[in-house]
């Protein structure tokens, strides 16, 4: 029973964490978004110049009218009473809607130039993490909280809304209590599924219409039939997985033909869980990465775009990258 409490007590001062909670791992490789956006230009073309697509006019009002924050009351359990039924007590978290806020959104292509050999080079120590114990274990506490800042989540939900169409079935891989979509993907969305580590973040996901607890590490088959999906997505995760071609393959699996997937990334993480070569890589090579294991698992060259917002005064935010392929 004290554990159980502990358990609770422990996810009310998570939930009270600013989104800085995850923490920013760099290296000495590692290098700043101003070297990055200026890095070689016969190896990298940016364009500085060239906008999203241009929201409509009912995107706009959902931009401006939907409230920034939504703040709602968690019921997690916290252990059981003398006849073995639960117990919970209420957890307030509050949700980045994505909306009204006065950051400004664009997205910006990036090239990707490496050339991956014919069978992935990878060893087995690229995939070896600092703290090699159970991931069931370590994600056994919910975490309800952001791993992303305020700007980077809203970056990603407008790309969401400008890039998956409605009555979409949706695959959110790698999930967790927030998927940042749009909030009318609720009710817009023919199908919002999710696999997740943690059954009680994902319990507390309320625009999934189904979700299944599954380690991917572990097994990365995933529990849906062939043609499923028409968008498959994976936040700032893709760097946890040892088994990342298997697990793709098996989104390509689950994706309809001319469905395509969204993989975003940023430059958080938990270091003692990301693998080796992620954590000596650069943003760049980050994006580049993922392309190979795309197309070691089947897909075709991927687009990747930076979609980092602008903060008004601010010259420091979360990055936010993404790769996006159609199968």
């Amino acid at each position: 029973m004290k554990i159980g409490y502990w358990l609770a007590a422990a996810v009310a001062a998570a939930c009270c964490a600013p989104p800085s909670c995850a923490l920013s791992f760099s290296r000495a490789k590692s290098i700043t978004r101003s070297n990055f956006i200026q890095s070689t230009a016969s190896a990298i073309f940016f364009s500085d110049i060239v906008a999203s697509t241009p929201a409509c006019a009912a995107d706009k009002d959902k931009m401006q009218q939907n409230p920034r924050y939504i703040e709602n009351e968690v019921q997690m359990k916290y252990g059981d009473d003398s006849k073995g039924n639960p117990r919970t007590r209420g957890v307030l978290v509050r949700r980045f809607t994505g909306d009204s806020t006065p950051y400004s959104f664009k997205t910006s292509p990036v090239s990707l130039v490496k050339e991956w050999p014919e069978s992935p080079p990878f060893t087995q120590k690229d995939f070896f993490r600092a703290d090699e114990g159970d991931d069931e274990n370590f994600y056994t506490l919910p975490r309800l909280v952001y791993h992303i800042d305020e700007p980077a989540v809203a970056s990603l939900t407008q790309y969401y809304r400008a890039n998956i169409k409605p009555g979409s079935s949706i695959l959110d891989i790698c999930s967790s209590w927030v998927s940042h979509y749009p909030l009318e993907f609720k009710d817009n969305m023919k199908r919002i599924s999710a696999t997740g580590m943690n059954p009680l973040e994902l319990m507390a996901n309320d625009q999934l219409t189904d979700y299944e607890a599954r380690n991917l590490n572990i097994n990365p088959a995933l529990p849906y039939e062939d043609n499923s999906f028409d968008v498959v997505t994976c936040v700032v995760s893709i760097d946890y997985l040892i088994k990342p071609i298997e697990s793709l393959k098996e989104v390509h699996r689950v994706l309809k033909p001319g469905g395509k997937v969204i993989i975003s990334q940023s430059n958080r993480c938990f270091p003692s869980k990301a693998i080796s070569m992620w954590l000596n890589m650069n943003d760049r090579q980050h994006l580049e990465l993922i392309n190979g294991y795309l197309q070691y698992a089947g897909f075709g060259k991927a687009q990747a775009y930076d979609i980092t917002a602008s903060v008004p005064g601010e010259r420091f935010n979360d990055p936010m990258f993404i790769v996006e392929v159609t199968k």
